[in-house]
């Protein structure tokens, strides 16, 4: 039984529905967004959660999609697969796999719905490669008028282009064809590496891996590297022993890495020295296995996160002015910065709309101030031209925004065509887009 109060992942947003509906089929979800129409009630698709920002709340009829899941249709001729709103990344990986098929990149989260990750604009890491929302193929949107229409490259391809990376705001995505790739094993290599030689050769890095990505620990001078490369078919994979992955995984990355963060959260003297201490822990490791339990980190230390899309070769300006200015503040930082790349795209509301781009993710452990460490990131990626990621903490609106999206006129005209009366809107999206007449 779905429940009227909601709270995301990291306990930062919480809303209360009106009335919650668990649709299991399209049809469904139209008659719901048609009741909610007769109503002049809005209507949110929930998603998993895992945004940290209010996206996916609803303050008026909720859509719980767990009961919508699963992969509809594949065409292992072509590798496109046809899958439920609600499936989890974790659920479609395992459906996936079984059928011999991998989609090309993906993140290090797999709790989001398929749905949910391609609107916020999730990625993973690759200099040759897109997020999420690239792999897509074509939609199944529900619309405002409680009609159900499909959008691809060739049919309604502006709404297609302004949905795949949509913030729900469009409609309800019912299904998402996907383009998938035959099964792929990756070799991970692992190890802290000084920054400044990581910073020296990061264009060499990108280019001669598949998918490059480091960790900048902010009181230390170390990176931790981590490189995924394609095997060829047929190699034998080499996982880590299940003794060494619960050891280094639950233990050392979860169990003891969330210790050390509460006592840093009781005791902030001791925050920075015990981030020298979790810098100096850290030691190489090389593995292989199949893609997906590769890109996935489970993660079980509760954070807050920000997260900017920069033009790539702004890198090593941003990351200069954050080493001498996040030491300097007066709240420790727990957690490592999280850099990761990826290429130009030609998705409206992509981060990487046409730029090739690099990430900065930073994090804080729950509980522990955030704001000016917030508003310091934000000042310093702004000032070259930054996108906020859509599911992660930032204080842009739409007058900001605007400036930084090139098709941002775009996405809202055709959002006035398919949703007038902002059924699908939410204060969130009020916030990004601008408020609604409904």
């Amino acid at each position: 039984m779905a429940h009227a109060a909601w709270r995301n992942w990291a306990g930062t947003e919480t809303a209360v529905a009106t009335e919650v509906r668990q649709p299991r089929d399209t049809a469904e979800i139209s008659a719901a967004v048609t009741w909610a129409a007769e109503r002049g009630t809005t209507v949110r698709a929930r998603g998993s959660g895992h945004s940290f920002t209010a996206v996916g709340a609803a303050h008026g009829l909720a859509l719980d999609l767990s009961h919508w899941t699963g992969v509809e249709a594949a065409d292992l001729e072509t590798g496109e697969v046809t899958v439920r709103a609600g499936t989890t990344l974790a659920a479609l990986n395992a459906e996936l796999d079984g059928l011999g098929r991998a989609m090309a990149n993906l993140g290090d989260i797999d709790a989001q719905t398929i749905s949910g990750a391609i609107s916020t604009g999730t990625h993973g890491t690759g200099a040759r490669l897109g997020g999420l929302a690239t792999q897509v193929s074509g939609l199944e949107l529900v619309l405002a008028d409680g009609s159900a229409v499909r959008c691809s490259a060739t049919e309604r391809p502006e709404l297609f282009t302004a949905a795949r990376v949509g913030l729900g705001a469009l409609g309800v995505i019912s299904t998402v064809t996907l383009r998938t790739e035959p099964s792929f094993a990756l070799a991970a290599e692992e190890r802290p590496e000084p920054l400044d030689e990581v910073l020296d050769r990061l264009d060499e890095h990108c280019a001669d891996n598949d998918h490059f990505e480091f960790y900048w620990f902010p009181y230390g001078r170390k990176a931790l590297t981590k490189r995924n490369n394609r095997l060829p078919d047929g190699t034998a994979t080499r996982p880590l022993r299940p003794l060494r992955k619960f050891v280094e995984y639950e233990v050392v990355e979860n169990a003891a890495f969330g210790a050390l963060c509460r006592i840093g959260r009781r005791a902030p003297r001791l925050a920075r020295p015990m981030n020298k201490l979790a810098v100096s822990a850290l030691s190489p490791r090389s593995y292989s296995d199949v893609s997906h339990k590769v890109f996935v980190t489970n993660r079980r230390v509760r954070f807050v996160e920000s997260e900017y899309a920069i033009p790539r070769a702004a890198l090593g300006e941003v990351l200069a002015d954050l080493r001498v200015r996040v030491p300097a503040l007066t709240d420790p930082v727990m957690f490592p910065v999280e850099v990761r790349v990826a290429a130009r795209d030609d998705i409206w509301l992509s981060t990487a709309y046409g730029r090739d781009s690099a990430y900065l993710a930073i994090h804080q452990y729950i509980g522990m101030p955030y704001r000016a460490y917030f508003d310091l990131f934000e000042a310093v990626v702004g000032a070259v031209g930054g996108r906020p990621h859509w599911g992660k903490v930032h204080s842009l609106d739409a007058a900001a925004l605007r400036a930084r999206y090139p098709r941002f006129a775009d996405f809202l005209r055709v959002r006035s065509e398919v949703d007038p009366d902002g059924r699908f809107a939410n204060p969130y999206c009020d916030r990004v887009f601008g408020a609604t007449t409904a």
